[in-house]
């Protein structure tokens, strides 16, 4: 494609969303000398006004001026995918993508040319997904949050995997966006990655034996993270009683979990809950005995009645009665259902590792006070609970995933996960979007108990996708004296794109 059909094109566009180019601002690199350099006026032009449109009261001509300069620079772009997603999501949709683009984003008010590439790709076992993004701001420098150390480079591998969770063999190295051991009483949908500045590279590793097995994940290869490991035997499948209906399958396993984070095990000295009073620190460990039995185990179906018991050392303890059911090879719609009952004692909390840990383990409040999990945990008195969660999957691509726990009775006190991607089933339209909230009470109001990301765009071609990018983290605080993490704050980052995708 040659300038002279370039720029007519990108002028249709930006006339189309009332954007005047006919005088644009002076170029501060000089005046045009050819085409190439007229095309470089235009787009200084449009970056200018990329900058200074309002996101919310213009952002349809924030999204054609994108397209704009795509058209201009088609043969610069990268890769862009969708946010992470539950593994076991994508383990129903079994795809792969190479998709990316470039576009604008405003992380705290703060707007910044965004340059994107993230390709998520499997060869047969293997898969590997990066992260890489460039946000450059007015003054022309790169985000330096983006690439503040050594670490930060490392980050740019978001994973690589061996397998999928479930399986004999599975390994994975890098983001952990939904880490789980066993039945999830202890560890259950984990998060390296809450805070996207704080992101972290982690490890998972599984083996079945099919006589027993192990489960293990560590959260953080370059700190003290958290810690889970389970190992499980099935006794009944060492002798004759492996060909008994049923219980031949029986399932017996252990687990230890525990966080090595100095602030882990950090509580009150006093009730006002001030720094210079706070009591403990250090490891926090939990310990867990299970029992499973399939009750049904064919290729189609397949059903599993579980009990877990867990002790949270100093602490309380729990217990949860469970059942879960799969659905497969029905043609159209992939089930899998679980409902579980839970009986709690005081100074236990159950699925105490969950989405947002990294954001409830320690924050401080002000100079002088703080609040912990542990201190939510060491005031929480017994209750009863129960947890429901479903992943639905509709000819292989509209997936939705939703759970939901809480006590019995309590107002604002459950924890919600939802998940969507519609794949292919609205032609031209991609929709996908991930929410977790805890204490819920009005459940879309994003506040410090929130996680999301939402994305919605169109496809004028099977390949070129226009969207919006919406995501609700959190970012750390910093001591000033000594540089440590000591808490968290929402962090939001909007981001208008446009790129291509393919997905095969």
């Amino acid at each position: 494609m040659t300038n002279n059909c370039r720029k007519p094109l990108f002028v249709s566009l930006c006339d189309l969303c009332g954007l005047n180019i006919t005088a644009p601002e002076p170029n501060p690199f000089g005046a045009s000398k050819n085409a190439k350099d007229r095309e470089g006026d235009v787009l200084y032009e449009v970056s200018n006004r990329i900058v200074r449109t309002s996101l919310l009261e213009r952002s349809y001509g924030s999204v054609a001026v994108i397209l704009a300069v795509w058209v201009l620079s088609v043969n610069h772009l990268g890769a862009q995918t969708m946010p992470q997603q539950d593994p076991r999501m994508a383990m129903l949709t079994n795809q792969q993508s190479v998709s990316g683009g470039i576009g604008v984003t405003v992380i705290d008010g703060k707007p910044y040319y965004l340059f994107n590439i993230m390709p998520d790709l499997s060869f047969g076992k293997w898969g590997i997904g990066l992260d890489v993004n460039l946000r450059v701001g007015q003054d022309g420098k790169i985000r330096q949050g983006d690439f503040k150390d050594g670490y930060s480079y490392l980050r740019l591998l978001r994973y690589i995997r061996y397998g999928q969770k479930n399986e004999n063999v599975y390994a994975r190295v890098g983001a952990l966006d939904f880490a789980r051991i066993g039945h999830g009483s202890i560890i259950y949908l984990y998060r390296n990655t809450a805070s996207y500045d704080l992101r972290k590279v982690g490890v998972e590793f599984d083996l079945d034996f099919q006589k027993g097995g192990l489960e293990s994940m560590y959260s953080d290869v370059a700190g003290a993270g958290v810690l889970g490991l389970r190992g499980y035997v099935r006794p009944l499948q060492f002798g004759q009683g492996a060909s008994i209906p049923i219980l031949g399958n029986l399932e017996v396993g252990a687990t230890f979990a525990s966080d090595f984070n100095s602030n882990a095990n950090r509580t009150w000295g006093d009730p006002a809950g001030t720094i210079r009073n706070a009591e403990g620190g250090g490891v926090l460990s939990i310990v867990g005995l299970d029992v499973g039995l399939p009750l049904l185990s064919h290729e189609y179906i397949g059903s599993t009645l579980y009990a877990d018991y867990a002790k949270i050392l100093s602490y309380g303890s729990g217990t949860a009665v469970g059942l879960n059911l799969r659905l497969r090879g029905l043609g159209l719609v992939t089930l899998d259902a679980k409902y579980e009952r839970r009986f709690v004692g005081n100074q236990y909390l159950p699925t105490y590792f969950d989405a947002f840990y990294e954001h409830d383990r320690y924050q401080v409040i002000d100079t002088s006070r703080f609040m912990s999990k542990a201190q939510i945990l060491k005031s929480t008195q017994s209750f009863e609970g129960y947890f429901g969660e479903v992943l639905v999957s509709i000819l292989g691509t509209l997936n939705i995933v939703g759970g939901y726990q809480a006590p019995v009775g309590v107002k604002n006190a459950g924890t919600l996960h939802l998940m969507l991607d519609v794949g292919d089933a609205l032609p031209g339209i991609l929709v996908s979007g991930g929410y977790d909230k805890k204490n819920v009470g009005s459940i879309f109001k994003l506040d410090n108990n929130s996680l999301l990301y939402a994305q919605v765009g169109y496809k004028p071609a099977p390949y070129l996708v226009v969207s919006m990018l919406y995501q609700w983290t959190y970012t750390e605080i910093r001591d000033e004296q000594s540089g440590q993490v000591v808490g968290f704050k929402p962090q939001k980052r909007i981001e208008p794109r446009v790129g291509f995708i393919a997905r095969f």
